[in-house]
């Protein structure tokens, strides 16, 4: 067992010397209830990571931690750009799986009559599940393009709005995309999929503004919310099989390869490449690609959900007030200068179900934004709904800009099924006034509320962290699940 130190409030620390390799500490970020249910293996995936050559500062576990591929599902760590590593294990295999959430103008009461219709054809309209196809059609050379320009090759196709692109993180494409970087496999398993859900945690949510859900009025005028039960709309879904074929294709590459690298590695699941060697540009310029596509995806679906609510409201988007709030992504990694040791440096921070935490100010935000800081989505479950934060200034002086993602797991899949039924929690759900839709009754056990962390004491952990401020919290009233 790796033994930790409590170091300040929610903030302990795994010391350089505790475990062989350690190059800087593991800093584990949680509160006095969470921490005892951060799993001992967790501890040990972020001490492994503190071991990776070029990471700066130390290797960082967010409040929502739980077991993942090499990184824990919450981690965070940078690396310089010269002289660090890029690890797939640090990216994840759903590349770019993030949170888009959308606002509007309706209220509850308009449209509970109108429930069913809405979730009816969204399920139609959405497909979501494994393997399935989505709504548009692409040939490889527009499949190129599309990786490439990201959210912009949907401007320019009639998909998304200027509106959409200012406040998507990026304006929804990152640099460097290299489509020779991709394999055929990927090619084939990525044509077909823009505008799918997928399958797993991915979900569609129409949810509204709680009970004492306004948290913060002031910074929620600042995006449009105003009253109790308004209506929002999450989408949560991210580069599908696309995605997990590249982290494949890269991982079983550079294990290939890593006997020509000039470091070893404690966890083969932390494989990596050097930044700057071909092995390590090529993964990048791949990585982007996947990036860009599954920011392009979320795109579509809300274009998707625009419409079904226009036809099934009979008003125009316009007319009911929709809007992105933001997109923001939580399985990336992203060139950013931090200063570090009283200088500016250019890290690679790596970020494994954690979003980026900019706040108010930062070159980066558009100017609408530069007062509040940059929207944060977090995700709770299927059950309990999600949070609206925004980024600080002391994510990115104390943590590389950085927050929680979700609520996080306290159990596995498997042991979800063990305890409940799909059908069982779908009748559980509507009689508390959740709708749910799903193809899928065993992978909607998955994801009962039970398996989650409670959201209300992440939420409590990272405002007291000062890594992102709590601006709403949104209950679920319909669900679509792949």
């Amino acid at each position: 067992m790796i033994k930790m130190e409590k170091i300040g409030v929610g903030v302990w620390e795994v010391p350089i010397g505790s475990y062989p390799g350690m190059r800087v500490p593991a800093r584990i970020l949680s509160s006095d209830k969470l921490i005892g249910g951060i799993d001992d293996n967790v501890i040990r995936q972020i001490t492994n990571v503190a071991t990776l050559p070029g990471i700066e500062k130390y290797a960082i576990c967010m409040p929502d931690a739980h077991l993942g591929y090499g990184f824990p599902i919450g981690g965070v760590a940078a690396f310089d750009a010269r002289e660090g590593i890029i690890s797939p294990g640090g990216i994840g295999f759903d590349i770019n799986c993030g949170v888009r959430l959308l606002k509007t103008d309706l209220m509850l009461d308009d449209i509970k009559p109108f429930i069913k219709r809405l979730v009816g054809r969204m399920f139609s309209s959405i497909p979501s599940g494994v393997g399935k196809a989505g709504i548009v059609s692409l040939n490889k050379g527009q499949f190129k393009n599309l990786m490439i320009n990201g959210s912009s090759w949907c401007l320019a196709n009639g998909y998304a709005t200027d509106d959409d692109l200012v406040y998507t993180e990026s304006q929804g494409r990152i640099e460097g995309a290299d489509p020779t970087s991709v394999s055929e496999k990927a090619f084939d398993r990525g044509l077909s999929q823009l505008g799918t859900l997928g399958s797993g945690n991915h979900y569609l949510e129409i949810e509204f503004i709680g009970p004492r859900g306004l948290i913060n009025p002031e910074l929620g005028a600042a995006f449009g919310l105003r009253d109790e039960n308004q209506v929002v709309i999450a989408i949560h879904c991210g580069s599908r099989g696309f995605g997990h074929q590249i982290a494949t294709d890269y991982l079983r590459l550079f294990n290939q390869n890593s006997g020509s690298y000039d470091f070893k590695i404690n966890d083969r699941q932390l494989t990596a490449a050097p930044i700057n060697s071909p092995d390590g540009e090529a993964y990048y310029g791949a990585m982007a690609c996947a990036a860009n596509c599954a920011f392009a995806n979320r795109q579509v679906i809300a274009w998707q959900v625009t419409k079904v609510f226009e036809r099934v409201m009979g008003k125009s988007a316009m007319q009911m007030g929709f809007k992105t709030i933001y997109d923001v992504a939580h399985n990336i990694a992203r060139f950013e200068t931090y200063k570090i040791d009283g200088r500016d440096k250019k890290v690679l921070v790596h970020r494994k179900g954690a979003t980026r935490s900019f706040g108010p100010g930062h070159k980066e935000l558009p100017a609408s934004l530069q007062k509040t800081g940059q929207p944060v989505i977090v995700g709770g479950s299927m059950e309990s709904g999600s949070a609206l934060f925004v980024g600080t200034n002391l994510a990115e002086k104390d943590y590389f800009g950085s927050t929680v993602h979700g609520a996080g797991r306290v159990m596995s899949r498997s042991q979800a099924k063990k305890r409940i039924k799909g059908d069982d929690l779908m009748r559980q759900m509507a009689r508390r006034g959740i709708m749910v839709k799903t193809g899928h009754m065993r992978g909607l056990a998955e994801e009962a509320g039970f398996a989650y962390k409670d959201l209300d004491e992440v939420s409590q952990a990272v405002d007291n962290l000062g890594l992102s401020r709590l601006v709403a919290k949104f209950s679920p009233i319909a669900n679509i699940k792949g």
